[in-house]
């Protein structure tokens, strides 16, 4: 199976950010990609909880995965959507920030909400609060596909190792990771993290990015890592996207899942222990 990790910069108005993801797209399956894979926050990134709660809708009316799906199924392609921002029915107003995996019919296959939030203090001038607009999910996601299992994550998850390696005893052979990578973390922790949780489950880690400066309307913005990542099961990066947008390709031999696993077998070498 051949992959193509979408690298994008998006703004906060969905329209545009929906016509820029079409044609990403459309580039990878032109370079022969059966698996397609977007970054977090792929229909609006935003700090501004009102503009995002003006913008955005239920899972049944966005109108950004209604046209990916529908992209999807006329490519006949695998599309991971990694996530959007979407209107929940919770009573205190949160959103989820939800990944989607699209069948080649159209279909969603799996959903899956990121359950870890970024509430950090990166630096004096930059905090983040993730929680206070979105709401963690609670469940770990391994989707079936004819070519993998495929664990689902979404960005700060990654910071957790035991969620991938449950995904990984629970049979996945891919782990996406779609992010929206803060540029100071990323330099610091990105390759070296992801490259981590490869090594520790054996598994092919894919991981499509935002990247560069997003602009706001109301004046502010942010700044992600970019660097969209595939790395192989045994640690090696496969690819790397580096800082402009745009679409990577990586070929994906499940056999070196396999291999990594006969190797160094740690994923079944658990044992129980007390304390601290």
């Amino acid at each position: 199976m051949r992959a193509g990790l979408v690298q994008l910069t998006v703004g906060d108005d969905p329209v545009a950010n929906l016509a820029v993801t079409q044609v990403r797209i459309a580039e990878a399956v032109a370079g022969g990609a059966g698996f397609v894979l977007t970054p977090e926050c792929t229909n609006l990134l935003s700090s501004n909880r009102t503009h995002q709660r003006s913008l955005m809708r239920h899972e049944d009316q966005d109108q950004t995965l209604a046209a990916l799906r529908d992209q999807a199924a006329k490519a006949g392609i695998w599309l991971l959507i990694g996530s959007l921002g979407v209107l929940t029915q919770d009573a205190d107003g949160r959103f989820a920030n939800r990944s989607f995996l699209i069948a080649p019919t159209g279909d969603i296959a799996a959903r899956y909400d990121k359950i870890h939030m970024f509430d950090v203090n990166v630096s004096e001038t930059e905090v983040y609060r993730e929680s206070a607009g979105y709401r963690p999910g609670t469940k770990a996601v391994v989707a079936e596909t004819p070519f993998a299992k495929i664990g689902m994550t979404v960005c700060y998850d990654v910071r957790f190792p035991h969620l991938y390696r449950r995904l990984a005893q629970a049979g996945a052979q891919i782990i996406t990771v779609p992010a929206a990578f803060n540029h100071i973390t990323g330099a610091a922790h990105w390759h070296t993290i992801l490259r981590a949780r490869a090594i520790e489950t054996g598994c092919f880690i894919l991981a499509p990015a935002q990247t560069g400066f997003h602009p706001e309307t109301n004046g502010k913005g942010r700044n992600t890592y970019g660097h969209s990542l595939a790395v192989a099961p045994w640690g090696e990066i496969l690819t790397d996207a580096g800082t402009e947008p745009g679409v990577t390709f990586v070929d994906l031999d499940l056999d070196a899942v396999t291999k990594a696993r006969a190797r160094v077998p740690s994923l079944f070498h658990d044992r129980e222990f007390t304390g601290p």
